[in-house]
């Protein structure tokens, strides 16, 4: 028989060999019961099965050569053996806990920025690199428009995941060059490839319905964007409006950047085709130098002669006060909140049920905002028989939900992930 060192030596050495196995039991069970019932085995009951498993390898072992069956490298193999699989067994236990329930292969698959593409504040400047396409189906984009989007840059959050910063680029573009449609590709060091569809209503998109677009020159205070309400005077009398768009003209007309809309100075319209062709939308920038130039205003019908008869008006903004809908979206997203758009699915979670039966809430941890109803076949009338899609705020349970619908939500991003994925 060896001395006591060699023995210790060699039981370490026996133990390592019986005790893979063991290990890896004891953390795939340990890892099964926590991710999926959410109980941890008892650790004695793994040192039995473990030491059992091993008792066999190492019984196997003592076939081959009797000297294994020695006391004192029986008991230090056995020590090890149990001390591996405790080991793998916390391991397995706390993969359990840490990995998500609801994950899929698109999510493993998620690509995120590399280091070199972020600034020093931990932010992404994303550029367009590529010529920007057309989107199939829609008329090519104007040149102008196409060099506008290429020139331009946008900043983001740089812990978003590539995904979530394409979605937000092709919002962003939709939203500032009023496009009908875009599609992005981001790569890891924030280079966009971009596809655009050009607008496809002009000033009839922003006009609404009810009301006339009237075009009118008069003296432009600096800061005038779409969407501001203006009282326009004039000699018989004040109108009250809301900007569809703006442009300061003069001897030294400013950069296209500055205005809303290029509207020509001699065109006045009550909102009939040509208004359209006499104001198409340029979003890309949204306010106004300030200086001589036109406005075109949408306006009740009754109050749309006054403006046609009027050469000149003078223009005052009027006060909106402060727009708390914005405070409280800060105050969610500070919370760790964020808004998605998302479209039900034909035949999917949603289809066919309510809110309520849904269980949107405890079922994915997301809360509905708004529902807006998709309609009939071709989306031409909506379920109630009227002429427009309804939106319904702050719906409740009993809100029914079909394929089309567009619901806006909010929640944490994980949980807005699982609930885009079950809905469209």
């Amino acid at each position: 028989m060896a001395s006591l060192p060699v023995e210790f030596l060699f039981g370490v050495y026996l133990g390592l060999l019986t005790g893979i196995v063991p290990a890896f039991v004891s953390g795939a069970l340990g890892f099964a019961f926590k991710y999926f019932t959410g109980v941890t085995l008892p650790g004695l009951g793994v040192v039995v099965l473990s030491v059992a498993i091993a008792g066999i390898n190492g019984g196997l072992m003592g076939l081959l050569d009797p000297a294994v069956a020695s006391s004192p490298r029986v008991v230090t193999a056995a020590v090890v053996v149990m001390m591996l699989s405790l080991y793998a067994h916390s391991q397995g236990d706390r993969l359990g806990v840490t990995l998500p329930k609801r994950f899929s292969l698109r999510r493993l698959r998620e690509r995120t920025l590399s280091g070199e593409a972020l600034d020093v504040f931990g932010g992404v400047t994303v550029t367009v690199t590529d010529t920007v396409g057309d989107v199939e189906g829609y008329p090519p984009l104007p040149a102008d428009l196409r060099s506008r989007i290429a020139e331009s840059t946008w900043s983001f959050p740089g812990d978003l995941p590539l995904s979530e910063l394409e979605l937000r680029l092709a919002e962003r573009l939709k939203t500032e060059f009023d496009l009908a449609d875009a599609s992005v590709t981001v790569d890891s060091r924030g280079r966009a490839t971009v596809a655009a569809a050009p607008p496809t209503g002009g000033l009839s998109r922003t006009v609404p319905k009810g009301k006339r677009a009237v075009s009118v020159a008069a003296l432009l205070p600096t800061g005038v964007a779409r969407g501001d309400t203006v009282i326009a005077q004039t000699s018989t009398g004040p109108v009250t409006g809301t900007v569809v768009s703006a442009r300061t003209t003069g001897d030294d007309p400013p950069e296209p950047r500055a205005s809303l809309a290029p509207v020509e100075e001699d065109v006045l319209t009550d909102g009939g085709a040509d208004a359209a062709e006499a104001s198409v939308a340029t979003p890309t920038a949204p306010t106004t130098d300030g200086g001589e130039g036109r406005v075109t205003l949408a306006v009740d019908r009754a109050d749309a002669a006054a403006l046609l008869r009027a050469s000149r008006a003078r223009v005052h903004v009027t006060s909106r006060g402060t727009h708390r809908e914005y405070e409280l979206v800060s105050l969610l997203r500070r919370a760790g909140n964020r808004f998605r758009r998302v479209t039900v699915r034909a035949d999917g979670a949603l289809d066919g049920t309510t809110i309520g039966e849904a269980g949107v809430r405890d079922a994915y941890g997301v809360a509905v905002l708004a529902v807006r109803e998709s309609g009939t076949s071709g989306g031409a009338t909506p379920k109630d028989g009227s002429s427009d899609r309804r939106w319904a705020f702050s719906p409740t349970g009993s809100v029914a939900l079909s394929a089309g619908d567009e619901l806006f939500v909010v929640g944490r991003p994980d949980a807005l992930a699982a609930f885009v994925e079950a809905a469209a």
